[in-house]
């Protein structure tokens, strides 16, 4: 580390600054600190966990198995942590990456209460300037945003519209004290995965629950397990061979998959797998057929076994219909799990509110005004969701060459190479990037990659006297045709969603996410490194290098 700046202008001078504590800005740091190089990370919240410290809310739990749900870098982690369950709650998962950050001393790099509120570029020193809200500046050769495709809550515009005097909660900013809600009136509003994990939960205590719905989700029985010692110990035998697996799948986990077609069975063979899939839960529905996705036929009949389903579940026919998802395929928008969310509906004292015939108009004091009538509640919940993808590196400001930030770059859509780094924005590297596989496959597998595919390219640099590396236009623009082609060819474009931008007022549309597969999107950015990074153009000490 470089001493302090004299004129006080830069408080500290590092290699490199890792923005966010999360699951991909933990391992940067370990991988950086591993390489012999100075490394500050710097995180708004007061410990490690990224979207796990800020998710306490109840019923919060991972949809991933716990078997993906992990990092793979660490035999000591691997030998000394034992999950407990098949899908981890928050407080598990929490405790799981704290271990990690506890074992290997990973705290002890990082600045934590602090907000980085501005990022820019020098480009006559080839260095980035952070500046905090604490007034601290720091500097390094190489900015990483490790600040995660969901870590900026969607706040309703109705919000602003009114004030409430009861409690009101943000699902993805939810307090460490206890939140009670017996005898109370409580509203939440989103149904999805959030909202259809919360649902359950709060109907045991509340006295009301009223569940405001605009867009139904599709969701599946999580069934969840917990495991016995027996096979945790299998767990730890078999780990390398499922993580081999896991690599070399297009969701870079070991969940369920098939390479049957919906259509290659006849009709009472479909129905007898679908049934298996919905008893035995989890992603087993998922990974039945392998079209689902690309066969809007297919799609659309397994989408209505899924109504079936509800309709069977849900008492009421009345509310049955609206809980039943339609206009847009089925596992288009994010695929839920769920524990006992539609048997929530056939308790007395839980309503549902269709948003679409009563749109909400405003909070008033006591409650929320939906069409014309006005809903009293002690408790709101929003489980709106987030500013997906995008959102947190365009929350500062990032500025690149010739003062551009990203949110100029990105007002029409993100735009990467590789999902990786960007044009004019030398050195600065992102961890589950916005057109990478980001929320498409495990989040574990796309970090770990992605860090090693980092640090891989910052090594080439530092052995062979290289100071800046940022891809060329011609680079950028072809993967991002690659991006755009791939999603000509997949159903997930057609529903309004966080992945598509839907959900915020005023932000460009498109499906931007590389939807090809993580073994293929691992295999190209493999494929660019083993090349020495074609379309990359390198710098050295300020020189421009020939573009490799």
């Amino acid at each position: 580390m470089v001493e302090a700046n004299s004129a006080g202008r830069v408080d500290a001078a590092y290699d490199a600054v890792v923005v966010g504590a999360g699951i991909g800005g933990l391992y940067m740091v370990y991988k950086l600190r591993e390489m012999g190089l100075s490394v500050l990370g710097i995180e708004v919240g007061d410990n490690v966990g990224g979207v796990w410290y800020w998710n306490r809310y109840p019923g919060a739990r991972c949809d991933l198995m716990t078997v993906d749900y992990c990092y793979t870098f660490s035999p000591e982690v691997d030998a000394e942590w034992s999950w407990s369950e098949q899908f981890a709650a928050q407080p598990e998962i929490l405790e799981y990456i704290n271990f990690v950050a506890d074992r290997h001393e990973l705290r002890k790099d990082y600045l934590f209460g602090t907000r980085v509120e501005r990022a820019a570029y020098d480009e006559a020193r080839q260095v980035w300037q952070f500046h905090t809200d604490t007034g601290k500046v720091f500097e390094a050769s190489y900015a990483v945003m490790a600040t995660g495709p969901l870590s900026v809550p969607k706040v309703p515009e109705f919000v602003a519209n009114g004030s409430f005097k009861g409690e009101l909660y943000y699902s993805g900013r939810w307090p460490k004290e206890p939140v009670s809600y017996e005898g109370k009136r409580v509203g939440v509003v989103g149904v999805g995965s959030t909202g259809i994990q919360i649902v359950p939960v709060v109907a045991q205590e509340a006295k009301e629950l009223t569940v405001f719905q605009r867009t139904p989700s599709f969701t599946m029985p999580m069934r969840n397990h917990a495991y016995t010692p027996e096979y945790q110990a299998q767990i730890k035998r078999h780990l390398p061979a499922m993580r081999a697996s896991a690599r070399n799948s297009p969701l870079g986990g070991v969940r369920p998959s098939s390479t049957r077609p919906y259509f290659s069975v006849p009709p009472e063979q479909r129905i007898s797998l679908m049934e298996d899939a919905w008893k035995n839960g989890g992603h087993t529905f998922l990974g039945t057929f392998s079209d689902l996705l690309q066969n809007e036929e297919a799609n659309e009949e397994v989408a209505e076994f899924v109504r079936g389903k509800i309709g069977e579940v849900v008492n009421d026919p009345e509310t049955a219909e609206m809980l039943k998802p339609r206009g847009y395929p089925i596992f288009a928008r994010r695929a839920c799990l769920d524990t006992h969310y539609y048997e929530a509906f056939n308790l007395p004292h839980v309503r549902l509110v269709d948003c679409f015939r009563e749109p909400i108009h405003t909070l008033t004091d006591n409650g929320i005004k939906v069409g014309d009538r006005e809903i009293e509640l002690d408790m709101l919940i929003l489980a709106t969701g987030y500013d997906g993808l995008t959102g947190a590196l365009m929350a500062f400001d990032v500025v690149g060459r010739g003062g551009e930030t990203v949110n100029q770059r990105w007002s029409g859509g993100a735009h990467s190479h590789l999902g990786l780094m960007m044009k004019d924005f030398p050195n600065l590297f992102m961890i589950c990037g916005p057109n990478g596989p980001s929320a498409l496959a495990n989040i574990f597998t796309i970090n770990e990659q992605n860090v090693n595919w980092i640090a891989d390219a910052i090594s080439h640099m530092r052995s062979h006297g290289l100071t800046a590396m940022e891809p060329t236009g011609e680079a950028e623009q072809g993967w991002m045709d690659l991006v755009a082609g791939l999603a000509e060819g997949t159903l997930v474009s057609k529903a309004k969603t966080w992945y598509t931008g839907t959900n915020i007022a005023g932000k460009s549309r498109g499906l931007t996410m590389y939807t090809g597969g993580f073994k293929a999107y691992r295999e190209a950015c493999e494929e660019a490194a083993s090349q020495d990074y074609p379309g990359i153009a390198f710098e050295r000490a300020g020189v421009p290098e020939t573009t490799a």
